[in-house]
């Protein structure tokens, strides 16, 4: 009886052996090594210890967070087969100036952006403090105390003199062709956009969004970046004139460290 418990108990063990794990979808989830390394990208994407060594995450094409919108399509309205070339649910009004006003619709931003800064600042503190006593005299004779008499005699100057400056202006100009992508209740309409231009040696974009009034828009169906309420304008690029344009690993530690 021992010998049969005994070989039960060794059949399941193997058995338990031979089973595949099963992974938790925690586990499944979880972050490897490789994508802490990488950056959490994929592999077409991924460029190893390099990415760790910049500090940052280049931006790529096809982000889902700047995809275009595809609208549903509107259901077609019934119409009664009665011979008329007119169909309601394409009918539009005279008065209509068929500017952009729902999902998906698309708008052009003329870019014109042009500002300057400078500040300047001066600062000149001086301090200076004197105190002196001649020395003590009782009946034309001076008090001494082994050939020190009672007098003294100081003297302070502190100077301070500081001087800045700072100047900061940015420019840029061209169109970038934008996309609805949420009316609000007040009309006002949510777009966002993004163009990339492909050089020889890496990518240049330009992505933007913000929030506009209809009314602003004109009749070429352009409105001026400047009429674009809380404008997030970006104008980079990525690949090796990005890279040859900001300071190495070693150079930014040691920057840090003074």
């Amino acid at each position: 009886m021992k010998r049969i418990f005994c070989l039960a108990l060794v059949l399941s063990m193997t058995g338990c052996a031979v089973l595949d794990p099963i992974e938790t979808p925690a586990q499944e989830n979880a972050t490897t090594v490789v994508d802490a390394v990488e950056g959490d990208k994929s592999a077409e994407e991924s460029s190893g210890i390099i990415d760790t060594l910049r500090g940052r995450t280049d931006p790529i094409a096809g982000d889902p967070a700047w995809a275009p919108i595809n609208p549903k399509k509107k259901p077609e309205h019934y119409a009664a087969a009665t011979g008329s070339l007119f169909n309601v649910s394409h009918i539009g009004s005279m008065y209509d100036d068929s500017k952009p006003r729902g999902i998906g619709d698309i708008i052009t931003v003329a870019l014109d952006e042009n500002t300057r800064a400078t500040k300047k600042a001066n600062a000149d503190m001086s301090k200076s403090n004197d105190a002196s006593m001649e020395p003590l005299a009782v009946g034309g004779q001076e008090l001494t105390i082994d050939k020190y008499n009672f007098s003294y005699d100081l003297s302070n100057t502190n100077t301070f003199a500081g001087d800045t400056s700072a100047n900061q202006s940015n420019s840029i100009s061209g169109y970038i062709t934008v996309e609805v992508i949420e009316v609000l209740a007040n009309g006002n309409l949510v777009v966002r956009g993004e163009k990339w231009m492909t050089l020889n040696t890496g990518d240049e974009y330009i992505r933007l969004s913000g929030t506009i009034r209809p009314d602003d828009i004109d009749f070429e169906n352009t409105i001026a970046s400047n009429r674009v309420s809380n404008a997030r304008i970006q104008y980079s690029g990525t690949g090796v004139q990005k890279d040859m344009q900001e300071p190495g690993f070693l150079a930014r530690f040691f920057n840090v460290s003074l």
